[in-house]
């Protein structure tokens, strides 16, 4: 099994990767590109016209947001920018407010100097809900990293949030009950050398479940090479997750959760998903068949339809979060 060597000699390489990301080379409205075709889904509305950024110690976090109703705030993984919610979107806005972000370090926000923290990160999203002058509980959907995020969210500012939904992530490097199957993946030091598309398709097979249609790899390729993040923020971002535990307070967590897994991840095995479910009082754990780390685009409407029950419940009737969460496997279609 390989593990990641140490960050020290990735300071030293700088070449193949977008030094300029953070600037506006695309319009918002690509985000809607590789989603045209769910137009039975409902269109996604168009974001604000103006460019909003929210400001977080100096550092701009760009946002949008589409449609109305409940909020939902969106919260992506490492590497990965805002644009990677298009199919998500679609569905949620036909019901909900949907805030989405660039995370620090990737997209349209600025990419400070790291490494970052989580907690910073988590900060860099209530500057978000503050810019967009939320005023009600939010419903918060954090994907890898950004489950991480949202997990000190809700730990840090319980009042704002109204339901967790945590998607193939973990609660710590340190309470991994399994490590990634690097064997899916070139080694560390060959993938930053990596450019372009070659590098994104270098991690198909650890990212994809190995039925996933190949097209909607292709849209999900599309989508990233629009903007690809530099390799300075990526590394800021991943020192983040290196130093960052939720395990002994999850506990703490007393609003709806529901935690979802592919069974197929090879970045985050299912073990990681079961452990927070487990410390997470009355989490429901959701475990979908022929999925990898991409649950979206491997089982997208699987993924959508446990999303939306889930949410309606929340929104139908709040119950009170009790002791011992359930288990469901959801069927491939």
């Amino acid at each position: 099994m390989r593990k990641f060597p140490t960050l020290c000699f990735i300071s030293s390489v700088g070449t193949g990767w977008d030094e300029t990301a953070g600037t506006d080379k695309v319009e918002a409205a690509n985000v809607t590109e590789a989603s045209q075709d769910q137009g039975r889904r409902g269109a996604i509305a168009a974001p604000r016209t103006s460019v909003p950024y929210a400001a977080n110690r100096e550092v701009r976090i760009y946002w949008q947001e589409w449609g109305s109703g409940p909020p939902v705030l969106l919260i992506m993984g490492l590497s990965f920018n805002l644009d990677m919610w298009f199919r998500v979107v679609p569905w949620l806005v036909q019901s909900h407010r949907v805030i989405a972000f660039d995370n620090r370090g990737v997209g349209r926000s600025d990419a400070p100097r790291g490494p970052y923290t989580i907690r910073i990160m988590a900060e860099d999203a209530m500057s978000v809900l503050r810019d967009a002058q939320v005023n009600e509980p939010v419903h918060v959907l954090g994907a890898s990293m950004g489950g991480m995020i949202a997990q000190e969210l809700v730990l840090s500012y319980p009042e704002t949030f109204r339901s967790l939904v945590l998607a193939c992530t973990a609660c710590g490097p340190l309470y991994r009950l399994a490590w990634p199957n690097w064997r899916r993946s070139p080694s560390l030091k060959e993938w930053v050398l990596l450019r372009g598309e070659v590098r994104e398709r270098s991690l198909v097979r650890l990212l994809y479940a190995d039925t996933t249609a190949q097209q909607q790899i292709d849209e999900d390729i599309r989508i990233r090479l629009l903007r690809p993040p530099t390799l300075s923020g990526v590394l800021s971002q991943f020192a983040a997750i290196l130093v960052w535990s939720s395990y002994h307070r999850l506990p703490q967590v007393r609003i709806p959760t529901l935690v979802v897994h592919g069974e197929d991840d090879h970045v985050l095995p299912v073990a990681n998903g079961r452990i927070i479910a487990r410390r997470i009082p009355g989490a429901e754990f959701m475990l979908i068949k022929q999925a990898g780390h991409m649950l979206g685009t491997d089982q997208p409407e699987i993924c959508m339809r446990e999303l939306t029950r889930f949410l309606q419940r929340v929104e139908s009737y709040e119950s009170p979060v009790h002791a011992g969460g359930t288990q469901t496997e959801a069927l491939t279609a």
